[in-house]
C-alpha cells in the first residue's frame, strides 16, 4: 500500500518559508524507484535526489529532496510516495523543445536570431519554460526595432509533440521599414536649413539610400549628426551655439519618422587677442608659428583645435605625451569678440613601454611593427608615432589605424602604445571590360593576394584571353626580404599580342613572348627607395603583308626571333596618406630600362610619373597626375616598334579608343604609338550626393589630356588631345567598381573615340 508523504505543493510552500507536519514517521529506505520519466534518465534523477539507499528519510530529508528535484527546472510537479521501505519518486516532466520556426521573418537569417534567443535559455532541445516566451517575442521586435521596423508584430504558437515534446512557431508579421520623412531644424538663420542638412549623414530618402541605409533612423547616427552640426557653427564663430533638443517621432502607420532639431544659434564672435601662458618649455617665438589664428580673425573651433594640437604635438616631439594645452576665452559679449589665452602644461616625460597590437586576425604582428618608427623602451615621439600610423595606412592592408596612448599604471612616466587596426581584404579578383563602337566586348581578369597568409608578402597571377591580348603571368614581391627593409621580387610572364584583332585601331603585328626576372628595392629614407632589376626576355615576331611597311623593314633587318637581357632602375617616394582613400601627399617615380651587351635588341626606355592630392576641404580632394616618357634605340639599332609608348583609354585619355592616339600608317590608318609620351589628368574627388560620410562611393569630374610622338616629330602643345567627363569608384559589396563616361572636347576627324569604360572585381 502505497503512501503519499509529501508533494510538489507542500514543497512550494517550504521554498516560501511555510511550515507543515510531518506526515509519516521517520524510515531505512531499502530502495527508490522513479516513475512518469520519459525523456530524463533515472541516474540523473539519482544524481540530484539528496536521499539515498539506507538514508532514513524523515520530513526535512523529504522536503529537500522535492526542492533539489524541482531546482532543476525538469519537471513541473514532484510526489514522493512510500510502498513498504521503498521510496518512490513520481515526476511530471516539462516538455521539451523540439524545434523553433519562424515563419513570415526575412529581414534576418534565421541562424542569428536562433543565437540570441538561445542566450534568453530558449534553444532545441533545452527544457520549455513558458515563461521565457514572452522574453523571446520582445526581443525578436527589439532585432526587428533595431532594422527599422517599428510595426512590426510577433505571435506565438505552442504545439505539443510526441515523447512530451513542443515545436514553437514564432509568426511574424514584418511591416514597412520606417523611412525618415523629414528633418526640420529650428531656430536656424545663419545657413540655409538645407545647406546644413547636407551635413547630415541621416537624410530622407534618396536613390542611393537603399544601400547606405541612412534614411532609417539610428540614434547613434543622430548623436553624431548633431555634433556635426555643432562643428559647423562653431567652426563659423559662432561660439554660443547650442542645440537645445531633439525630438522623433513616428507616424500612426509606423512608416514615417520625424525629426525636430531645436537650436540657439547666438552671435558670431571674433577673437580680440592671442596669448601664451603656463611652463612653455620651448621658446615662445618657437610656439607663436604653430598658432593658426590671429587677432580679427572670426572665431573657428576648429583652427583653434589645431593650434592646441600643434603645440601638444611639438612637446610630443620631446617625450612630453600628456602635454595638456587649453584654449580658455574671456567674452566680450558687447563688442561680440573672445580673447584667449592657451594655458600650457606639459607634464611629465614619458617614454614607450610596449606597442601592443589588436585587430590584426590575418596579419602578423610582425607586419604591422615594422612599419613603426616609434621604438619600445625609448622616448615618446608624437612625430615618430604619427609616422608610423601613416606607414601602416600604406600599407592597404587595414580599412582603419588607431593608435592609442593609455599611461601604464602604477606610473608616472610611461605609457603603452595600443595598435588598433580594422583588416580590409587583400586579395582581388579583377575583370575588365570595355565598349567602343569599333570592338567588341573585351575581358580580362588577375588574381593577387597582397598580404599572402598575413606576411605582408604579395603574389599575383594575371590571365588574359581576350582577342588580342594573351597574358599568363605571376609576380611574387617579398617588402621585407632582409630586416632593414630591402625588398625582392620575381616575376615570369608569356604574353602574346595580335593586334590584328583590335578592329583597325592599331597598326597589324603579333609578337610573342616569355621571361622572367628578379627585382630588388632598397629604402633610402621613410618615404623614398631606389629599386634595380635584371630580366631575361625572349620574343618571336610576325608580320603580314597588311603591316605597316616599317614594321615589315624591321623585320627584314633584324629578323623575327631576340633574345634580350634587360636592366631595370628606378626611384620612388611616396606621401600619401592612405592607400585607399588618398586625400593629402604626393607619389613621384622615375623609372628606367636598357637592354645589356650582348642582346639582340638594343634600346633604353625611360619613364616619369607624378602624383598629388591636394585636400580642397572635407569634402573634396583635387587629384593631379603627371606622366613623362621617352624610348630610343642605340648602337645603329632602332627602338622595337612593340616597346613604343601609346595613348588613349583607361589609365591615360579617357574618351579616346585604347591606344589610338599618336603616329598613324598612312596606308593602314592604324595606330604606330610613338617614342615619347605625355599624359595628364586632374580629377576633383568628392562624395556622391546623398550618400553623407559614406567613403565607399566616390564620384569625380575629369579633365584629362595627352598624345604621343614618334622619331623625328617635335612635341607640340597643339598635337595634345583632351577630354572631358565623370567617373564613379564604387567599394561594393560584391567588390570594387570603376565606372567612367568621357567626351572628347579637342580631338581630330580620325581619332577613335571611346566613351564608356568601366573595371568590374570581387574582393576577397
Amino acid at each position: 500500500m502505497k503512501k503519499s508523504i509529501l508533494a510538489g505543493l507542500v514543497a512550494a510552500l517550504l521554498a516560501t518559508g511555510a511550515t507543515t507536519a510531518s506526515a509519516f514517521d521517520p524510515f531505512v529506505v531499502k530502495d527508490i524507484r522513479v516513475e512518469g520519466i520519459q525523456r530524463t534518465e533515472a541516474g540523473t534523477v539519482f544524481s540530484y535526489l539528496p536521499v539515498k539507499v539506507g538514508d532514513t528519510l524523515d520530513d526535512d530529508k523529504a522536503s529537500k529532496a522535492i526542492k533539489a528535484l524541482f531546482a532543476t527546472g525538469f519537471f513541473k510537479d514532484v510526489r514522493l510516495e512510500i510502498e513498504g521501505d521503498v521510496l518512490v519518486v513520481i515526476l511530471d516532466e516539462r516538455p521539451a523543445i523540439n524545434s523553433l520556426e519562424f515563419v513570415g521573418m526575412k529581414a534576418f537569417e534565421k541562424d542569428p536570431m536562433l543565437k540570441a534567443l538561445k542566450e534568453l535559455g530558449l534553444s532545441e532541445s533545452r527544457i520549455f519554460d513558458r515563461s521565457l516566451l514572452e522574453k523571446a517575442e520582445q526581443e525578436i521586435k527589439r532585432q526587428y526595432l533595431s532594422r527599422g521596423y517599428y510595426g512590426a508584430n510577433v505571435t506565438t504558437t505552442v504545439t505539443p509533440l510526441e515523447r512530451n515534446r513542443v515545436g514553437i512557431n514564432f509568426n511574424i508579421v514584418e511591416g514597412e521599414v520606417a523611412k525618415i520623412h523629414q528633418i526640420n531644424i529650428i531656430g536656424s538663420k545663419a545657413f540655409p536649413e538645407k545647406d546644413l542638412l547636407e551635413l547630415f549623414q541621416l537624410r530622407t530618402p534618396g536613390w542611393f539610400t537603399w544601400y547606405t541605409k541612412n534614411d532609417q533612423y539610428s540614434k547613434q547616427k543622430l548623436s553624431a549628426d548633431l555634433e556635426t552640426l555643432r562643428s559647423h557653427y562653431l567652426d563659423n564663430g559662432y561660439l554660443e551655439f547650442n542645440v537645445d533638443s531633439t525630438q522623433v517621432s513616428i507616424s500612426p502607420d509606423k512608416k514615417d519618422i520625424y525629426i525636430t532639431i531645436n537650436v540657439t544659434e547666438g552671435q558670431p564672435y571674433k577673437i580680440a587677442s592671442i596669448k601664451l601662458a603656463g611652463n612653455l618649455l620651448l621658446p615662445e617665438d618657437e610656439l607663436k608659428k604653430l598658432v593658426t589664428v590671429k587677432p580679427g580673425d572670426s572665431y573657428s573651433r576648429a583652427r583653434l583645435t589645431d593650434t592646441t594640437k600643434a603645440i601638444s604635438d611639438r612637446l610630443g616631439n620631446d617625450g612630453y605625451a600628456f602635454a595638456n594645452v587649453n584654449a580658455a576665452p574671456e567674452l566680450n559679449k558687447e563688442k561680440l569678440e573672445a580673447a584667449f589665452t592657451i594655458y600650457v602644461d606639459p607634464g611629465r616625460k614619458v617614454y614607450v613601454r610596449r606597442i601592443n597590437v589588436t585587430g590584426n586576425n590575418r596579419t602578423r604582428d610582425e607586419v604591422v611593427r615594422r612599419e613603426f618608427r616609434q621604438m619600445e623602451s625609448a622616448w615618446y615621439d608624437a612625430e615618430r608615432i604619427n609616422k608610423s600610423k601613416k606607414r601602416a595606412n600604406r600599407l592597404g592592408y587595414f580599412e582603419d589605424v588607431v593608435i592609442e596612448t593609455p599611461p601604464v599604471a602604477g606610473t608616472t612616466d610611461q605609457v603603452d602604445l595600443e595598435v588598433k587596426v580594422k583588416e580590409r581584404p587583400t586579395g582581388n579578383l579583377m575583370l575588365g571590360a570595355g565598349f567602343s563602337s569599333s570592338e567588341k566586348l573585351v575581358l580580362s581578369g588577375s588574381i593577387e593576394q597582397q598580404n599572402l597568409f598575413g606576411s605582408g608578402r604579395s603574389l599575383g597571377v594575371q590571365l588574359n584571353t581576350s582577342r588580342a591580348n594573351k597574358v599568363y603571368s605571376m609576380s611574387y614581391t617579398n617588402p621585407y626580404y632582409t630586416v632593414d627593409g630591402v625588398s625582392r621580387g620575381f616575376d615570369i610572364y608569356k604574353r602574346k599580342t595580335d593586334t590584328s584583332q583590335l578592329s583597325s585601331t592599331i597598326a597589324t603585328y603579333d609578337v610573342s613572348s616569355w621571361g622572367g626576372g628578379v627585382r630588388y628595392g632598397v629604402p633610402i629614407g621613410d618615404e623614398q627607395n631606389i629599386n634595380f632589376g635584371l630580366s631575361y626576355d625572349s620574343t618571336t615576331l610576325g608580320v603580314t603583308t597588311s603591316s605597316p611597311q616599317r614594321y615589315q623593314d624591321f623585320v627584314a633587318a633584324n629578323g623575327t626571333s631576340f633574345a634580350s637581357l634587360v636592366g631595370s632602375i628606378g626611384w620612388g617616394q611616396d606621401t600619401v596618406d592612405s592607400r585607399l582613400y588618398p586625400t593629402s601627399g604626393f607619389t613621384r617615380r622615375i623609372g628606367g630600362e636598357l637592354t645589356m651587351p650582348g642582346s639582340n635588341l638594343r634600346y633604353y626606355k625611360a619613364s616619369f610619373q607624378q602624383q598629388n592630392y591636394f585636400p580642397l576641404s572635407k569634402t573634396f580632394t583635387l587629384m593631379l597626375n603627371g606622366e613623362a616618357g621617352l624610348a630610343h634605340g642605340f648602337g645603329d639599332r632602332d627602338l622595337p616598334f612593340w616597346k613604343n609608348f601609346y595613348a588613349g583609354g583607361i589609365g591615360s585619355v579617357r574618351g579616346f579608343d585604347t591606344g589610338s592616339l599618336g603616329p598613324r600608317d598612312a596606308s593602314t590608318d592604324t595606330a604606330l604609338g610613338g617614342t615619347r609620351r605625355l599624359v595628364g589628368n586632374a580629377e576633383l574627388l568628392f562624395p556622391l550626393p546623398g550618400s553623407g560620410t559614406d567613403k565607399s562611393l566616390r564620384l569625380s569630374a575629369f579633365v584629362d589630356g595627352g598624345n604621343v610622338w614618334g622619331q623625328g616629330e617635335s612635341i607640340a602643345f597643339r598635337d595634345i588631345r583632351f577630354s572631358t567627363g565623370v567617373a564613379v569608384t564604387w567599394s561594393s559589396f560584391m567588390g570594387p567598381l570603376k565606372f567612367s563616361f568621357a567626351t572628347p572636347i579637342k580631338k581630330e576627324t580620325t581619332d577613335k573615340i571611346q566613351r564608356l569604360q568601366f573595371q568590374f572585381g570581387s574582393s576577397f
